[in-house]
């Protein structure tokens, strides 16, 4: 089984961060270190003194390989934990301005494995894991050595038993010494996601000390945004870490899209999941890379297409557009409207857009469409090969300066 996990494109999930997934761990009964969020350098360093040195000052933004990006450190004494705080606040870590650090006591570790809970989508079942590597990114370890990770899946129905949660840590090769608390860890994981509408619950790496504690050195934890209303105490951490959220998701938000960031260049719009996740694999198929999905759903009108071309000219990572429209309930005559609307708010258009209307009113939409703003495919192939072609130019242009 290969390792399928999250929100599948066209959900939503609200990230916590380290300092409030660890919070929610904590108050489910998982030992975590002592921690105190601080926003300053000098709150910084009064946290470390509290703490006890040796400490981890750690960046609270929502993004992987915090420490291999610096926003990470370890430190012995003040002069440290002040040179830390004034190097990682404020730094730009992958696209996010640090603005909040955990000061937290450092484990001395003997061992790290890694737990965490999921929906397994091939299997249709929520699959709980552990692995004896852990502190590395678990998706790599799942590709390089799948059989590293031992998976049990769980009836929702019934819950995990705890014959399974012991089944897999002894797949997994863990410790007998610590074998049975974390096999707890993982039932107590495992009913925090299941309780609180979990998208995704991990603790990478889960530290085992020399006195067989084990202690839970990161957390994450995701949530589906529609449940958010069963849960208040969590709709509040929501509004505490807004300030780390992007211009794209404050304006998905603003929209009402399920905007989707991959790590391509090529923007992708269509109206309908399927529809986008095909225009997906063709732009992989001809040799590009998608940069997004976007769904802007059925009976989308002019100033939504509008809204959706203007989400995806702020994405940075685009060099060009396709726009993959199939007219049932969505009109290819307001379809045409909202593109041309939408660029013609340009002196210039910032990013090429290439445009296929197939469906209902598609032939009136075509005769509307401004082809001096967009270039205008009659196949999806060939709208996708264009759209490949143009963000291809876009990085030899770049390349070349």
């Amino acid at each position: 089984m290969g390792f399928k996990r999250g929100p599948v494109p066209g959900t939503d999930d609200m990230k916590l961060h380290e300092y409030q997934a660890k919070e929610v761990f904590s108050e489910a009964g998982i030992t975590t270190p002592a921690s105190e969020l601080a926003e300053t350098v000098d709150e910084v360093v009064e946290a470390a003194e509290s703490i006890g040195y040796p400490v981890a000052v750690k960046a609270q933004v929502h993004v992987g390989g915090r420490g291999k990006a610096g926003g990470i450190e370890l430190v012995d004494d003040a002069e440290e934990a002040r040179g830390a705080a004034e190097s990682i606040l404020g730094m730009d870590l992958k696209g996010f301005t640090v603005e909040r650090v955990l000061v937290e006591d450092a484990v001395d570790f003997v061992n790290e494995l890694y737990v965490g809970v999921t929906m397994d989508r091939g299997e249709g079942e929520p699959v709980a894991m552990v692995s004896t590597r852990g502190g590395v990114n678990i998706e790599e370890v799942a590709e390089e050595d799948p059989d590293a990770i031992a998976r049990e899946h769980v009836d929702p129905a019934f819950g995990m038993h705890p014959y399974q949660a012991r089944k897999a840590v002894y797949d997994a090769g863990v410790d007998s010494d610590v074998a049975s608390d974390v096999a707890g860890v993982l039932r107590t994981l495992y009913g925090i996601w299941d309780d609180k509408d979990g998208e995704d619950a991990e603790i990478n790496p889960l530290m085992v000390t020399a006195d067989d504690e084990v202690v839970a050195a990161d957390a994450v934890f995701n949530v589906d945004d529609d449940a958010l209303f069963r849960h208040p105490d969590l709709e509040e951490m929501h509004e505490e870490g807004e300030f780390s959220e992007t211009e794209l998701e404050q304006k998905a938000d603003e929209y009402g899209f399920d905007y989707v960031r991959l790590s391509g260049n090529v923007g992708i719009i269509g109206n309908g999941a399927g529809l986008v996740m095909t225009t997906l694999d063709l732009v992989d198929y001809y040799g590009g890379e998608p940069a997004n999905f976007l769904d802007v759903g059925g009976g989308a009108k002019a100033d939504r297409i509008a809204n959706a071309l203007d989400m995806v000219f702020s994405d940075e990572n685009v060099d060009s557009v396709v726009f993959n429209i199939f007219g049932g309930i969505t009109r290819g005559d307001e379809v045409a409207r909202g593109i041309n609307q939408a660029l013609g708010q340009f002196d210039e258009i910032p990013k090429p857009v290439v445009v296929r209307l197939a469906g209902t009113n598609a032939a009136e939409g075509m005769e509307i469409l401004n082809e001096d703003l967009v270039t205008v495919e009659q196949t999806l192939e060939d709208a996708v090969q264009r759209a490949v072609q143009y963000a291809d130019d876009v990085d030899a242009e770049e390349v070349a300066e």
